[in-house]
């Protein structure tokens, strides 16, 4: 396994969107493996293919405190929605910034697994947030775009000072 390199806001990278997996193989299992590795050693419980500048459509998700109860979600798309659900929200791309969200409170997912079957399931709660914020990855969007103009100036202002006082210190 190996640790891919996460990209960071305000990297333009991440705005590009995904493309579908045509065909799920041994490379597609080796990528979403190094993804959930990666996605463990940096402390999240979703990472999307997109975020470390592969632009197929892939997600990895655990939301399990043991770390043994990984998803992979390939071609994952939202087919229904329903409800409003305001949680906070945080991002392995944003480090150390959290804001507050709203999201469909419940949804009904399609994806297919790394043994290429389709699976249709519908899920609330943390992961349906979870999913909704890793597809958001896979379209080029990211949780900040939900955030107040004013709210993402403030963000940005502060990854500027932290990007100062880095070129300080090397």
């Amino acid at each position: 396994m190996a640790l891919l390199d996460i990209l960071y806001f305000p990297d333009s990278r991440l705005r590009k969107k995904a493309v579908l997996i045509e065909k799920v193989d041994d490379n597609c299992r080796i990528l979403a493996r190094n993804m959930l590795e990666t996605m463990y050693h940096s402390h999240g419980i979703g990472l999307a293919a997109t975020q470390v500048n592969i632009q197929k459509r892939l997600v990895v998700i655990d939301l399990s405190s043991e770390k043994n109860e990984a998803m992979y979600l390939i071609n994952p798309e939202i087919l229904s929605s329903e409800g409003i659900e305001e949680s906070q929200e945080g991002c392995l791309s944003v480090p150390e910034y959290y804001d507050m969200v709203t999201r469909a409170e419940k949804i009904t997912y399609r994806y297919m697994d790394l043994d290429g079957k389709v699976i249709e399931d519908e899920t609330d709660g943390l992961l349906s947030i979870c999913i909704q914020h890793e597809i958001d990855h896979l379209d080029g969007k990211l949780f900040i775009d939900y955030l107040s103009p004013m709210k993402r100036q403030r963000l940005r202002k502060k990854l500027d000072k932290q990007e100062k006082f880095q070129a300080t210190v090397l």
